[in-house]
């Protein structure tokens, strides 16, 4: 028998988040599967029983004081004054609150095709600056760095590192020329966000790009407190909807939060 269409999958067929092709073949899939209509009608169940348990007014509201929040927290420790917050822990917002708009996320996302045993990349030294992603090429001898907007193909095998640069948390997220998000870092959307630091950090593994069409952009979410990795994903979902976006602009996320990303160019 067939194995039956993943949770993450139902969710995007439910949000219509898949390119027209890939969506019908999806819906046909479903269609096909053995109480596959009846788990579709519960999914969307419980994403009405979410909004009635949150109705939109109150989770804006709600981002907007946690946004308030988290600007006087970064304020304090620029200062160096940290009176008054001892042992309060918060997640900025990421917005959040405004996937509960949508759906209740799945606890944990397959590891995505494209993923791959990781290369290894050796760094010497400490590397200093702003957070960044770094992108090496599998190739014949050893694994080739990449500039940003450096060419691709379908096939090629790349290794992922983060440069912290002091930030204490991050999420890495991808978005293709298809419109499809991929989460890298951490590996479910109920990871740990937090960073290694000092030299360049590869991730636990390599990612073999598909044929997708024309791009494929990485980008990097940094804070100093733990992030809603399933918010992140939220507004790289938001950012793919709108291709000619995707390629250039920040994700919709709160200014507190850093943003950076490294993009490859399509070629065949």
């Amino acid at each position: 028998m067939a194995p039956g269409i993943p949770d993450w999958l139902l969710e995007r067929i439910a949000l219509g988040e898949l390119p027209p092709e890939t969506l019908d073949a999806a819906r046909e899939r479903l269609a096909r599967e053995p109480g596959g209509a009846a788990r579709l009608a519960r999914l969307d169940a419980d994403s009405r029983r979410t909004l009635e348990r949150h109705p939109p007014a109150a989770v804006a509201a709600e981002v907007a004081r946690r946004a308030r929040v988290a600007q006087v927290q970064t304020a304090l420790a620029q200062r160096g004054d940290s009176q008054g917050w001892h042992g309060l822990s918060l997640s900025l917002p990421v917005a959040a609150s405004l996937a509960l708009l949508f759906m209740s996320a799945p606890g944990e996302l397959p590891e995505p095709a494209g993923m791959t045993s990781p290369l290894v990349v050796l760094e010497t030294g400490r590397i200093k600056g702003t957070p960044r992603l770094r992108v090496h090429r599998q190739v014949a001898g050893e694994p080739e760095l990449l500039a940003d907007h450096a060419p691709a193909r379908r096939g090629d095998v790349l290794q992922l590192s983060y440069v912290s640069a002091g930030s204490r948390h991050g999420v890495v997220v991808s978005v293709d020329g298809r419109g499809t998000v991929t989460l890298h870092h951490p590996t479910t959307v109920t990871g740990s966000t937090e960073l290694a630091t000092g030299e360049a950090v590869s991730l636990a593994h390599a990612y073999e790009l598909d044929d997708a069409p024309d791009f494929e952009r990485f980008l990097f979410v940094t804070s100093d407190a733990p992030l809603e990795v399933g918010a992140v994903l939220e507004a790289a979902r938001v950012l793919a909807r709108q291709p000619s976006d995707a390629r250039t602009r920040a994700l919709p996320l709160p200014d507190t939060l850093g943003q950076t990303s490294f993009t490859l160019e399509k070629v065949r």
